[in-house]
């Protein structure tokens, strides 16, 4: 089964409803990452607030924040691929977000 990874930028909790302003897309992500695990899909998620050597530990999420900031959180790998950098997928991108997760090839359109 595939396993996602996700770097959040530093925040007090993964869900998005806490603090002063609510990001909708991070709250549907999290429920959406609710529903990978329970469908079998490994989840990993840091926090950089809280897991800063998780951050330090991985190459490519390294190599990320030196090249280009903080602003490139979150970043989202797929396999060990990135998949999204500095935003959470919205509700139009959700459905093939899911596809990708679960390992679900697109079908050719005629």
């Amino acid at each position: 089964m595939k396993t996602i990874q996700i770097y959040d930028p530093p925040m007090c909790c993964s869900t998005g409803i806490c603090g002063p302003s609510i990001d909708p897309d991070l709250v549907n992500f999290a429920a959406s990452m609710s529903q990978l695990a329970n469908m079998g899909v490994k989840i990993e998620r840091q926090n950089l607030g809280q897991q800063p050597m998780a951050f330090a530990k991985n190459a490519a999420v390294k190599a990320l924040l030196e090249r280009e900031g903080t602003t490139v959180l979150p970043l989202i790998f797929i396999d060990g691929e990135v998949y999204m950098k500095g935003r959470y997928p919205n509700h139009d991108e959700r459905p093939v977000f899911f596809r990708a997760a679960l390992g679900i090839k697109e079908e050719a359109k005629s």
